[in-house]
């Protein structure tokens, strides 16, 4: 459904970020098809896929949730604990059993303050996450809602 991302955590934060950020995870587990989060939900923890796939995914009024991206190891479940007002923009789902690293929200901002290297590395990541979401969302609808005849509407 999607490309691999180019934005996995080892492939943009440092050792000493990325041992940071470790510090405040707790390993928790997804059955298969459980719901992580709803759109319009409290965001306040986030995960890092180690093992497993997890689906983002957006309602679609009268249709099912389209998929926009599926997840995998190294990969960043979740953007909107960092931005007020901490509600989630998407839903998510384990498509497979899901093994991940949560992290409370509240202590990574609290860290992501008291340390503005961490900080400022941190909200980069989250930046180009964002940013990779936002396009992969832009043509998946553009895959629903476009015409197959080649013109745009």
């Amino acid at each position: 459904m999607s490309t691999p991302s180019p934005i996995r955590i080892a492939a943009v934060l440092s050792a000493d970020h990325r041992g940071r950020l470790m510090s405040l995870a707790r390993e928790v587990n997804f059955p298969e098809n459980a719901r992580i989060f709803d759109e319009g939900a409290p965001a306040d923890a986030f995960w890092i896929v180690r093992s497993g796939t997890v689906t983002l995914e957006l309602p679609v009024p009268g249709r099912r949730p389209a998929v926009i991206e599926s997840l995998g190891p190294g990969e960043l479940v979740g953007w909107s604990w960092l931005f007020p007002p901490y509600v989630w923009q998407l839903g998510a789902q384990a498509m497979t059993p899901v093994r991940s690293y949560e992290f409370d929200a509240a202590n990574v901002r609290m860290l992501m303050d008291a340390d503005p290297a961490f900080g400022s590395a941190l909200g980069h990541w989250v930046g180009r996450v964002l940013a990779h979401r936002l396009q992969q969302t832009r043509t998946r609808l553009l895959d629903l809602y476009v015409p197959r005849t080649g013109h745009l509407i």
